[in-house]
C-alpha cells in the first residue's frame, strides 16, 4: 500500500494533464476541476499498489467521469460551455490568465473548435478529443468508452466530418474545405511559409501515428509556426483526396497509399493534422480521388 505523500506527489504530477483532457472534453474549467477531483477521490478508495500504470488509470477515470458529465448535461439541457472570445487565440496573452487557466488553455486547440465540439454526441466528442488532440490509439480509447476499436474509429471519423467545414444544417461544404487543403498543399510544395501560417490556426496540432514516427516524423508538433516549418518545401508527392468523405491528402507509392494526411478545418483554418501510416488503419479508410 502506497502512503499518502507518495499518492499526493504522483497525482499532482498528473493534475495539469488530467485537467487539460477534462477541459477539452467538457469545455468548462469548473466541470474539469470537478472531474479531476472525482479521480482523486476514487484513487483514495482504490489500492494504488494494484495499479500498474497510475497515469493511464487516472486518465481513464477522468475520461469516464467527463463522459458521464456530458451525458448528464444533455439530460439537463444545460450549456456550461465557456467561450474564449473569437478575436483572441487561446495562446494569446496567456500571462493575463491565472496559472490554472493557463495550464488548461495553453494546451487547447482553439476557441472555434471548442465551440463546435459542443455539437457532438458525448462519445463522439470524447473519442475525437482523445484521438486527434491527445494521440491515444483506438485500442486505448475503446477500453475507456467500452466500444470496439473499429467502432471508436467510426465515432472519431464521424466527429471529424461533423467538425470539418460544418454548415449550420450539419452538412459539410466539401468544396470550400478542399480549397483550404489544396492551398495548404500548394504552399507546402512551394515553400511559402507565410501562406502556410495564414492557413493554420495558431494552436494547430500535427500528430503522427507510431508507424509514421518510425519513418522519422515527430510524434507531435504544436503551433502554426512549428507546423508550417515542418511542411514548408515538402509534401511534393502528396495529392489531394477525400478521406472518409472529408478533404485530406495521401502519399502513395505505386498506387498504394503509404501516408494519409487527415485535416480538421474550422472557419477556413486548419486546427489539426493527423498523419496515418499504419497498414491496418489505412485499410479501414475510404480514400477517394
Amino acid at each position: 500500500m502506497h502512503d499518502e505523500a507518495w499518492l499526493t506527489e504522483q497525482f499532482e504530477g498528473q493534475r495539469a494533464r488530467l485537467r487539460s483532457v477534462a477541459y477539452q472534453v467538457l469545455g468548462s474549467s469548473s466541470d474539469a476541476e470537478d472531474a479531476v477531483q472525482e479521480a482523486w477521490l476514487r484513487l483514495h478508495r482504490t489500492d494504488a499498489s494494484e495499479i500498474d500504470n497510475l497515469g493511464g488509470w487516472l486518465r481513464t477515470v477522468v475520461c469516464r467521469v467527463s463522459l458521464d458529465m456530458l451525458r448528464s448535461r444533455g439530460r439537463r439541457r444545460e450549456d456550461p460551455l465557456e467561450v474564449v472570445p473569437a478575436s483572441c487565440s487561446v495562446l494569446d496573452d496567456v500571462k493575463q490568465l491565472d496559472p490554472e487557466r493557463e495550464a488548461i488553455l495553453a494546451d487547447s486547440m482553439g476557441s472555434a473548435l471548442l465551440l463546435i465540439l459542443d455539437s457532438l454526441q458525448p462519445v463522439e466528442r470524447l473519442s475525437f478529443v482523445l484521438h486527434d488532440m491527445f494521440a491515444l490509439s483506438f485500442d486505448e480509447i475503446a477500453e475507456i468508452v467500452g466500444r470496439s476499436p473499429a467502432a471508436v474509429r467510426q465515432l472519431t471519423s464521424r466527429a471529424r466530418r461533423r467538425i470539418s467545414g460544418r454548415e449550420p444544417d450539419g452538412s459539410i461544404d466539401v468544396a470550400r474545405q478542399r480549397r483550404v487543403v489544396d492551398a495548404f498543399l500548394a504552399a507546402s510544395r512551394e515553400g511559402r511559409f507565410d501562406d502556410l501560417i495564414a492557413l493554420l490556426d495558431p494552436a494547430v496540432v500535427l500528430r503522427a501515428d507510431a508507424a509514421t514516427v518510425a519513418f522519422g516524423a515527430a510524434p507531435e508538433v504544436r503551433t502554426a509556426a512549428a507546423v508550417a516549418e515542418t511542411f514548408s518545401g515538402r509534401a511534393k508527392a502528396a495529392r489531394s483526396t477525400l478521406i472518409d468523405g472529408v478533404p485530406g491528402a495521401v502519399w502513395s507509392v505505386g498506387g498504394e497509399p503509404k501516408v494519409v494526411f487527415e485535416f480538421t478545418v474550422v472557419n477556413d483554418r486548419i486546427v489539426a493534422i493527423s498523419m496515418v501510416s499504419d497498414g491496418a488503419a489505412l485499410a479501414e479508410l475510404e480514400i477517394v480521388g
